[in-house]
């Protein structure tokens, strides 16, 4: 017994209609597009012409030679409840699969001049059914998938804007918990909309570290204010604050705070004493690094005598040792080595070139027992190092987190995250995140 479903499929084949002839003269490339609901009613559903059985081709022929509506006609009332049947069974759905029913038989008929005499009309109609079922569920899934993603964007623009209410009144004094290095890279990221390519040109480090410090500085917002009662995701903080935290000036404010910064105009009583009290905040806060640093480094003079009397009497039989530059590992401890003996040269061998350059300004000015001393101080702080995690950013690229004793000379915080680039087939130090 045929699988077929006579009732709909009986309906159907009375109302396919004319439109495929009259789309066949106006879309001469083949071409189908779903949902068109032209439709002009056929007046006779039958297997024969005149009382005689015809051949599925010959009606084809028949229709393909003089655009015979009774021949083709004839085939859609042979035919509809297969080709009907087998759109349902795909689709699941009446009405699409009267749509694909259809659009079946208009291919046909655009199809009828170039089908051969061997041609199996129904074998060729159930295969047509087919892929025109899965083109619509093809084309039906892409719709619900942007019907959905629209539902999803909308939600989440609706979550970012209730966050971002929440997030304006914390949002500075948060800024201010983080340090500089990364509050510049939120700044650069999420105030100014820059890319990671740029960042890592401002922030002198690979795009790589650049991702690294940008996510570890929105997951310390996350704590910030997850502390504060408010529960967000970095991807949602991130969006508000690239939504809202910058707002356009009022017009005609660039022009005026042009002229009045550099042509020296007059300016308000308020905003005069505003500068002022802002220029001395700046030179206190300035004052205050330089003491602390001035302290540090008193310190640091002081453990550098004793060290280097230490380093001076162990330096034969320093218990770190040169280990090449084959591997990120081993190039850190050939780096401390150099630097357990005072050698600053094969120190900045393990060095990427831009990295030299930056240790050779530092020491610019000083003089080779200073730097001596310095770098022996060095090394020493952070004897007893340990390796607590190895990131891989990609094949040229990895950063360690290294942990030691907290000093003045080594490690303040006691740990610190070292870039590591391979260049050619040895490892060196890029600098840190």
């Amino acid at each position: 017994m045929l699988d077929f479903q006579a009732t709909p499929a009986t309906t159907l084949a009375k109302c396919l209609s004319l439109s495929i002839f009259r789309q066949e003269e106006s879309n001469p490339d083949g071409s189908v597009q779903f949902g068109s609901r032209n439709t002009v009613t056929f007046l006779r559903q039958r297997g024969c012409i005149d009382g005689m059985m015809i051949d599925d081709m010959d009606l084809v022929r028949q229709y393909a030679r003089c655009k015979s509506e009774e021949a083709f006609a004839t085939l859609v009332s042979r035919h509809v409840n297969l080709v009907y049947s087998v759109a349902l069974r795909q689709v699941r759905d009446a009405h699409l699969a009267e749509e694909i029913a259809q659009t079946v038989f208009i291919i046909l008929a655009r199809r009828a001049g170039s089908l051969t005499s061997k041609t199996v009309v129904s074998g060729w109609l159930y295969r047509t059914a087919r892929y025109a079922s899965a083109k619509a569920l093809t084309t039906q899934r892409r719709r619900q998938y942007r019907e959905q993603e629209a539902y999803m964007r909308s939600q989440l623009n609706e979550t970012e804007s209730n966050a971002w209410m929440h997030i304006e009144p914390l949002l500075d004094t948060a800024m201010a918990q983080l340090g500089e290095k990364d509050r510049d890279a939120v700044v650069l990221r999420f105030f100014e909309g820059r890319s990671f390519k740029d960042l890592s040109a401002t922030l002198g480090t690979s795009e790589g570290g650049a991702k690294m410090r940008v996510n570890r500085a929105l997951e310390k917002l996350r704590k910030f204010f997850s502390k504060h009662g408010l529960t967000l995701s970095t991807a949602v903080i991130a969006g508000a604050v690239s939504a809202n935290s910058v707002q356009a000036a009022p017009i005609g404010l660039a022009t005026s705070v042009t002229v009045a910064a550099v042509k020296g105009t007059t300016v308000t009583a308020s905003t005069l004493t505003l500068i002022k009290s802002t220029l001395k905040l700046m030179a206190w806060t300035k004052l205050k690094t330089a003491a602390v640093v001035g302290a540090i480094a008193i310190m640091a003079a002081g453990t550098a005598t004793v060290t280097l009397q230490r380093v001076k009497a162990k330096a034969e039989t320093s218990p770190i040792g040169f280990a090449g530059y084959g591997t990120p590992e081993a190039s850190v401890q050939s780096m401390l080595w150099a630097g357990s003996i005072g050698d600053f040269k094969k120190f900045l061998a393990g060095c990427t070139p831009e990295q030299v350059e930056r240790f050779r300004n530092k020491m610019a000015g000083k003089s080779d027992d200073e730097i001596r001393r310095e770098t022996i101080a060095w090394a020493n702080a952070l004897v007893g190092y340990k390796i607590t995690k190895k990131e891989v950013i990609s094949a040229d690229e990895v950063h360690l987190h290294i942990h030691a004793t907290p000093s003045a000379v080594g490690l303040h915080s006691g740990k610190v995250i070292v870039i590591m680039k391979k260049i050619g087939t040895e490892w060196k130090q890029a600098g840190d995140v």
